[in-house]
């Protein structure tokens, strides 16, 4: 098999992984993974990234064994490099396709720019030691820049729902022509629930989550994949471990410096400064040099002194460059990452909890479940109601888009455990439905001055009928007002029973008053 062969089936891999992952998204959406993409499947992306892994179980100082899987891809780095970047990362890939410049355009600027800024190529290794350094004092607050949470809160809170409403609109404005409504018909049959969500998803910050994720995108106008190049902290992570990988690609003697190779690299991990020589912690194994070289000057080799005897026998030691990292950096963000966690908590939040912060169901301590969440929006991805929510200031910076429930957005299905399920770091306990319908998210509170029959004695029991649990958690009493012609009325007042509540969230969620709703969930 030639490199061009070998190349081509990178590419297949790299298609394959992209498409299997937008799958999980779309069986997933709204719950939609119960039936269509297995609870052992819908985190899989997840429990493959090793930066999620390692924070996550350092933040909370405990083994998880649903993302030991992060071990394969640490393997797999040790043994060929970043592979991973290379082949299976579905936000790489993206990145790889969007391109601004032609092969022959990059030929004449070759990013001498950036390639001059080796501190460029730094900010990577400083932005994964902070988030180390956070880990170290249970902070998982830069974990938002992880590429698999990045790239899963882009489509959960942005992209698939804003396609769902383009979807939608486009159906209502063809179903009037006769002749398409069974087609229309058809179409929905098929793809709504298990590939479409039935509700129209609705979330907040969306405008902001999507402008980062396409800031990034633009970034490649600079330099082809900017964010694996300078940002990435899971790239970081596997860069390092690249250093001693055992297989690595490396310029061969047949070489005559043509630079067909270094035009070829997207990445600019071709170090021609002083001589040809590809520097491993940049490399995604992506086989362009290869494929490019027309004299066979590039190729793989076995470092097995560096890789097995490094410790042993310092003939084959793997250089340092300019943009590693350094004990001085280490120190600052260990030092940034105390500093950081202190400021954090010792602001107002960390005293006074906000009232409306709601968690998921079975979450009964806020420190430790910000230990443990990675922020990967899965649980609001299968939340069948939209009702979780990436949080803003709720929770403090230290919170920043960690899912809350927005009861009037959407309520805790009395019926659905799918939050738990998914939850890849267990920060959302995997609770069976029996067990689930006993956790207490809140309590719901009445307020008399815009509840109807409180104050209008206008007749509603809304909140009463659709209370889910089997003693209802809203009693109803009837009392003798009189109504605006002076004439006696019987009404239905709703009381909360405090000790049946589980602060689900349907009653507000339902309230006919609009904006505010008269009945509101409350912090338990």
């Amino acid at each position: 098999m030639t490199w061009k062969h070998l190349r081509r089936v990178r590419q297949a891999a790299q298609t394959l992984a992209l498409a299997f992952y937008a799958y999980l998204l779309f069986a997933a959406l709204q719950g939609g993974g119960a039936a269509a993409a297995p609870t052992l499947l819908a985190d899989l992306f997840f429990r493959l990234d090793p930066l999620a892994a390692l924070a996550a179980m350092i933040s909370a100082r405990a083994w998880m064994p649903r993302l030991a899987l992060g071990l394969v891809t640490l393997g797999l780095t040790l043994l060929v490099g970043r592979i991973w970047c290379g082949w299976l990362c579905p936000l790489g890939t993206l990145l790889e396709w969007v391109r601004f410049r032609s092969i022959r355009q990059r030929a004449a600027a070759l990013s001498p720019h950036w390639r001059t800024i080796s501190a460029v190529r730094s900010v990577k290794y400083v932005l994964l030691l902070t988030v180390l350094a956070l880990t170290l004092f249970g902070n998982l607050s830069l974990l938002v820049l992880d590429p698999i949470a990045l790239l899963t809160r882009t489509m959960t809170v942005s992209i698939l729902p804003a396609l769902n409403h383009v979807i939608t609109s486009i159906e209502r404005a063809l179903y009037p022509i006769g002749f398409l409504r069974p087609a229309i018909d058809g179409l929905e049959g098929m793809l709504r629930g298990p590939a479409l969500p039935v509700i129209q998803p609705v979330f907040g910050m969306n405008t902001l989550i999507a402008a980062l994720f396409f800031g990034i995108l633009a970034l490649n106008a600079l330099a082809d994949r900017f964010w694996c190049r300078y940002l990435c902290p899971l790239g970081a992570l596997l860069g390092l471990l690249s250093k001693v990988s055992l297989l690595r690609p490396s310029i061969r003697p047949a070489c005559n410096r043509c630079a067909h190779c270094v035009t070829a690299c997207q990445l600019d991990a071709i170090d021609t400064d002083g001589g040809y020589e590809i520097i491993p912690s940049e490399c995604t194994v992506c086989l362009d040099c290869l494929t490019a070289c027309p004299e066979s000057g590039v190729g793989f080799r076995v470092h097995w002194r560096s890789a097995v005897m490094r410790k042993v026998s310092e003939a084959a030691p793997v250089p340092a460059r300019e943009h590693d990292p350094t004990r001085r950096q280490a120190l600052i963000a260990l030092a940034g990452g105390a500093a950081g966690v202190a400021l954090l908590r010792t602001g107002v939040r960390a005293r006074q909890p906000h009232p409306r912060l709601i968690r998921p169901p079975g979450v009964k301590d806020e420190g430790d479940f910000l230990a443990r969440c990675i922020r990967c929006s899965q649980c609001l991805q299968v939340c069948p109601t939209s009702g979780l929510q990436p949080a803003a200031l709720e929770a403090g910076l230290e919170g920043l888009w960690t899912p809350r429930l927005v009861p009037r957005l959407g309520y805790c299905d009395y019926g659905c455990s799918a939050c738990g399920q998914v939850c890849p770091s267990a920060a959302i306990p995997p609770l069976d439905l029996a067990r689930k319908r006993e956790q207490v998210l809140g309590v719901a509170l009445i307020d008399r001055d815009r509840c109807l029959p409180w104050t209008h004695g206008t007749p509603c029991i809304v909140c009463e009928e659709m209370c889910p649990t089997p003693e209802k958690a809203i009693r109803l009493e009837e009392v003798t007002i009189t109504d605006d012609r002076g004439g006696p009325i019987v009404v239905q007042r709703p009381h909360v029973l405090d000790g049946v509540c589980i602060g689900c969230g349907i009653c507000e969620y339902q309230c006919p008053v609009e904006g505010e709703a008269a009945i509101r969930v409350a912090a338990w």
